[in-house]
């Protein structure tokens, strides 16, 4: 019977399910058919296939060619099946051994010319490969995906004949480097051209910056224009720790399904997003005919920044809520229903009023809250800390500065705070639940008294209250102190720049 079996991946969000390419050749008529569920750019893989093994020196088989690629019910798309197709035409006619191709996977586009190209989002197909401890034959221009994950069984082929020659065992193919030396975590702190230092002022937004590094707090800057909102949320990632192996396997992971390369020297390094206001919710969320990642989910374990957040529309703000609880987004479609992962921290930057400064007669009260209200109160309840950004008082920006305290001082506290965390709860405080508040947070009962009768006060949420308990945690370890005071708490308070200025206006 000439029939073969090929091992090859497919696409789906960030994980790369096993799929078979079954090819059968049987008397008949020649033809071609392809079955399993393929989308065009499958379908057209008939031709590339035909043109690739004749000009390649094989034969193809002038019989009828039958190609299934199972589970039938999962879509394939992209031409990564061109290559399986191919080796699986070749096993059942006889050219190269059925045995040779056991305990393989191969990915790969065909070039008319047999030659083997680039394929996008791999990299979820060589970790899944290096978990089933299957041999994996790549495209040479895939080679910085393998390299980043480092799975030594990984073999890269630029040719269809130096393939057959691999499976013959006529010869060898490359494979990632054996003494190849593994990039390492480096901190960001050495950038003195992007250092805290530089900003000039703004004392309370550095400290409320440093907590919210600290415990993965999202932060919202209310300020008028020129006052340094872009450029302290730009200097968070200066105090950010970088990702462990598994968190950076997890990021780039994302980045290669959504179609960006990432170079080596980015592998520790947590993304920073910071998507205009004229982005829809489908850039933002992710989604597509083909569900690609979003912004949120480019922004796993790093920050997503909003500046002028008052100018996205309401309900692509909305949008984050859920996404900010689960971390993680479901885009559902006719096709597919597909899982991005989106644990991500939130900065965003706005003016309080529409004319810019919520002292300026330009602007009524009446004018300041419809500007505000474009912020729903559910999505302002997912910010742990509101500050102002006031204007520097006359005579700052001629002062030296040279006491202000840089980026890698700040880091170092912040480092030591999150060890604390991590060491207590195994979680950062942003992620503590409402029992490891109540076990682990160490708050007394006068205190937690004092603060839900402050939130009753204020007309804030039980989410607020949770909030509040998680930032003045963070206070206390920024302080290398076991027990939380009511002096955390009443700092925790005082980050609520948002609702003191609406209960202001609501006064008159």
């Amino acid at each position: 019977m000439a029939l073969a079996c090929v091992e090859t991946r497919a696409s789906c969000g960030v994980d790369a399910p096993p799929v078979t390419v079954e090819v059968h050749l049987s008397n008949g008529l020649p033809a071609f058919s392809l079955v399993g569920l393929p989308e065009a750019s499958v379908k057209e893989a008939k031709e590339r296939v035909r043109s690739a093994l004749i000009n390649a020196g094989f034969e193809f088989p002038m019989r009828r060619i039958t190609v299934n690629l199972a589970p039938a019910d999962l879509p394939k798309q992209g031409g990564r099946y061109d290559l399986p197709i191919a080796i699986g035409i070749l096993a059942a006619s006889k050219q190269i051994p059925p045995k040779s191709i056991e305990q393989h996977e191969f990915v790969g586009e065909l070039a008319l010319s047999g030659h083997v190209r680039y394929c996008q989002g791999i990299l979820p197909v060589i970790v899944a490969a290096s978990q089933a401890n299957n041999r994996l034959i790549l495209p040479i221009d895939n080679r910085a995906d393998a390299e980043l994950v480092g799975f030594n069984k990984v073999l890269f082929a630029t040719h269809l004949q130096s393939i057959a020659a691999y499976l013959h065992g006529q010869s060898e193919l490359p494979s990632i480097d054996l003494g190849l030396e593994w990039i390492t975590p480096t901190s960001n702190t050495s950038d003195a051209s992007n250092c805290l230092s530089e900003v000039i002022g703004q004392q309370h937004a550095k400290q409320a910056l440093e907590i919210a590094a600290a415990g993965n707090h999202n932060l919202l800057m209310l300020g008028p224009p020129g006052t340094g909102k872009t450029m302290l949320a730009s200097r968070m990632m200066q105090l950010l720790p970088p990702l462990n192996y598994e968190e950076a396997l997890e990021v780039a992971s994302i980045h290669s399904v959504a179609g960006h390369d990432m170079q080596p020297q980015q592998f520790y390094q947590r993304p920073f997003r910071s998507p205009h206001h004229t982005s829809s919710a489908v850039s933002l969320v992710g989604g597509g005919a083909m569900p690609k990642p979003g912004e949120i989910s480019l922004a796993h374990r790093g920050v997503l920044f909003l500046d002028e957040v008052a100018e996205f529309p309401r309900k692509v703000l909305d949008c984050l809520r859920e996404p900010m609880e689960t971390g993680e987004v479901s885009i559902s479609r006719a096709a597919a229903k597909l899982n991005f992962l989106c644990r991500f921290q939130l900065v965003a930057a706005m003016n309080p009023s529409p004319c810019g400064d919520v002292n300026n007669a330009r602007a009524s009260n009446e004018q300041i809250i419809r500007y505000l209200s474009k912020l729903s109160g559910p999505f302002l309840d997912r910010f742990d800390l509101t500050i102002d950004v006031p204007k520097l008082p006359l005579g700052a920006l001629n002062s030296s500065g040279t006491h202000a305290e840089t980026s890698a001082t700040v880091a170092q506290r912040v480092h030591a705070a999150r060890e604390i965390q991590l060491s207590r709860s195994g979680t950062l405080n942003s992620d503590l639940s409402g029992k490891q508040l109540k076990d682990e947070a160490r708050f007394s009962a006068a205190d937690l008294l004092f603060l839900e009768e402050s939130v009753s006060r204020l007309g804030l949420s039980v989410r607020s209250y949770h909030r509040l308990q998680r930032v003045a945690r963070t206070i206390a370890d920024l302080q290398q102190e076991q027990d939380v005071s009511r002096s955390h708490i009443a700092q925790a308070l005082g980050y609520r720049a948002v609702d003191r200025l609406l209960t202001s206006l609501n006064q008159y």
